[in-house]
């Protein structure tokens, strides 16, 4: 069963895609099923693939048994860089209940994106405002005043 268009509509990712394209995408999607604490994915794992999810709820951790970060439920995505640049998994991320996601890989999604460039277009752009909105949120250092050396004046002896 693919993935509802509505539900890939509320990606952020792909919300500047159209309806048309959307249907294309998504029987690419596979349906996943992770068990009540098993790991989804595991932080310095290779970020094969985005996943949305359809049930259930997942955390995510700091690795090695860390604090949680975030918790995510239905409608919830994660893996979205991984599916653009194939990097490194930055976070753990385990089933808090039974979990059933849909799932796309780079390889598959990468294809998809070669044959549809509009698409391509409109992820920049979503990554542009991500960006720019990171740029906004992150306090800027405070410059560190610099010291300016100046010569004492000897004194003179009388």
């Amino acid at each position: 069963m693919p993935v509802p268009v509505e539900v890939l509509r509320r990606v952020p990712l792909l919300s500047k895609v159209d309806d048309a394209e959307l249907a294309q995408l998504a029987p690419r999607f596979v349906e996943r099923v992770y068990d009540r604490g098993t790991p989804v994915v595991s932080r310095g794992s290779s970020g094969a693939g985005f996943f949305i999810i359809a049930e259930g709820e997942a955390t995510v951790d700091i690795a090695g048994g860390g604090s949680t970060v975030a918790r995510l439920g239905p409608g919830d995505c994660f893996g979205e860089i991984a599916l653009i640049d194939g990097g490194k998994r930055s976070r753990d991320i385990t089933a808090t209940t039974n979990v059933r996601a849909w799932g796309i890989s780079r390889d598959q999604f990468r294809a998809y994106v070669k044959g549809h460039p509009d698409i391509a277009w409109s992820l920049l752009e979503v990554l542009a405002s991500r960006l720019r909105a990171t740029e906004v949120a992150t306090p800027k250092p405070v410059p560190r005043q610099r010291r300016h050396w100046v010569p004492r004046r000897r004194r003179q002896r009388a």
